[in-house]
């Protein structure tokens, strides 16, 4: 329906806080094209009138954007022509588009990520610099409320940003509901009333008409002020710790295939504060955001962190985060059975094999009669090895360590198992699982980091020598790449 009534003075005043906003937080340049949201209710009215009034002082073209959600049937399609015909009368081109919803869905976040489609889809298709938004200060105290209820820190307390990422700007961000209507019946602009906003089913709308009014008459007449004066606080408090945290996750955080990880060693001696965020910025970085992280999540990681040295495991919304000796790994959150986990593939003499499980190509190569061969050559690196060829059956496989396996490397005086091996360099659970070794029939030849068996390793005076070159390739999700004392990596 249309509200609107007394025709009055033109109010100076908000325009001018607008314009202010506007310079103060860079939302746009003379001479820009940006687009404006408009539902037809009195903020996106009321935006779209300052804007046009700024227009001819600041050379703006622009175009208005309208969605309809499909949720209120003829009320919907009334205020887009609404949005269209008023968009006609002020002398702008209007863009509309039509969604519909699941109704099982969380409403509110389909037609917020909605919106955001079509506003990116817009900017992209007329090159606009940014897309405003009617959200104002009411809004402001509404979010920064909200969260906290929820449980929101910092980050959540910032409530509504004047600018975002998105290329999405408030211009009314400091303007009151209350003004924003006195100015559209000073003008005698009229505007439409969303019905949705008036029901109890959204949680926002109980703040808005229950919660906020019995606070402001019980506890504090200036509660939209002091929540919104709340997000500005936060938002500073934000910049800071954005900054600090840029710069501990340069020295912190080693990103590797899709994986974050934290050595313990260097979270233990930062401030609390400092630790709790870092762990989000690895959740944020696995993740993409942060949605669904509470207190809890990132308590349980840091006490996990804090333990005694072993390992350990917290899972939350889309990630999975393991404890391993001194590190954390933060990942995503993927199934995992045997037939993802194990591999065998045959090397001929010479030949190349390449696992991308483990992130490996096996080269071997056959020397005859090496003229430079001899006792310091056969030390084992981590990235070559020497086998004597006449001590082979023949062709070699490539596989993944499995339990029970054990062999005799070099310099030991008996067999050991790969898993103590394991325990002794200190190799992560989640390098272990695709772990590459060789087997001649049912013994194992090599394995990686470990090097060589004695008994097949080569020696001074062989005339047959394989030389095995372990090279790194992109691995599969599954895996990252640790890296070792000094900072280098370990594969």
């Amino acid at each position: 329906m249309f509200i609107g009534s007394r025709r009055g003075g033109y109010n100076r005043t908000v325009l001018q806080r607008v314009a202010e906003v506007i310079t103060r937080y860079n939302m746009f340049t003379r001479g820009s094209h940006i687009g404006v949201a408009v539902s037809g209710g009195a903020d996106s009215v009321c935006l779209l009138h300052l804007l046009t009034e700024l227009s001819r002082e600041w050379d703006l073209t622009i175009t208005v954007l309208h969605l309809d959600h499909g949720l209120r049937a003829k009320e919907s399609r009334s205020d887009a022509a609404f949005a269209q015909e008023l968009a006609g009368r002020l002398g702008w081109r209007a863009l509309h588009r039509e969604v519909h919803l699941d109704p099982g869905e969380n409403l509110e976040q389909a037609a917020r990520e909605a919106r955001l489609s079509f506003f990116r889809e817009a900017m992209l298709s007329d090159s606009l610099a940014c897309v405003a938004t009617g959200h104002t200060r009411d809004d402001q105290a509404e979010t920064v409320l909200f969260r906290f209820l929820r449980g929101s820190g910092t980050a959540g307390l910032s409530g509504i940003r004047p600018v975002t990422q998105d290329r999405v700007v408030r211009p009314l961000i400091e303007t009151s509901r209350a003004e924003i209507e006195e100015y559209l019946r000073g003008l005698g602009v009229p505007w439409r009333e969303d019905s949705s906003n008036l029901t109890a089913q959204f949680a926002r709308n109980r703040i808005r008409r229950e919660l906020l009014p019995q606070l402001e008459r019980e506890w504090n007449p200036a509660l939209r002020d002091t929540l919104a004066q709340t997000a500005e606080w936060a938002r500073a408090e934000e910049a800071y710790w954005k900054t600090e945290i840029e710069r501990l996750g340069v020295r912190c955080l080693t990103e590797s295939n899709g994986f974050v990880l934290i050595d313990v060693r260097q979270l233990a001696p930062l401030p609390l504060a400092a630790a709790r965020r870092l762990v989000r910025r690895a959740i944020e970085r696995v993740k993409g955001d942060l949605r669904g992280i509470d207190f809890a999540h990132v308590e349980s990681i840091l006490a996990m962190a804090a333990g005694p040295e072993g390992h350990g495991r917290v899972q939350g919304p889309g990630i999975d985060v393991f404890r391993s000796f001194h590190w954390l790994r933060f990942g995503p959150i993927v199934a995992d059975s045997l037939s993802d986990r194990n591999y065998r593939i045959e090397v001929p003499i010479p030949g190349i094999a390449r696992a991308p499980l483990a992130g490996v190509e096996i080269s071997l190569e056959l020397l005859e009669n090496p003229p430079d061969f001899n006792s310091a050559t056969c030390v084992y690196n981590e990235n070559m090895g020497w086998l004597d060829r006449d001590r082979l059956s023949g062709s070699l496989v490539l596989r993944n360590w499995r339990p029970g396996d054990q062999y005799q490397p070099i310099g030991r005086e008996r067999a050991e198992k790969i898993k103590s091996l394991f325990q002794e360099f200190r190799i992560p659970l989640w390098e272990r699982r695709h772990w590459p070794v060789l087997m001649d029939g049912e013994t194992i030849v090599w394995s990686r980091r470990f090097g060589v068996a004695a008994d097949f390793a080569a020696s001074p005076g062989c005339r047959r020598i394989v030389q095995i070159r372990e090279s790194e390739i992109c691995r599969r999700a599954s895996n990252c790449v640790v890296p070792d004392e000094k900072g280098a990596e370990v594969s």
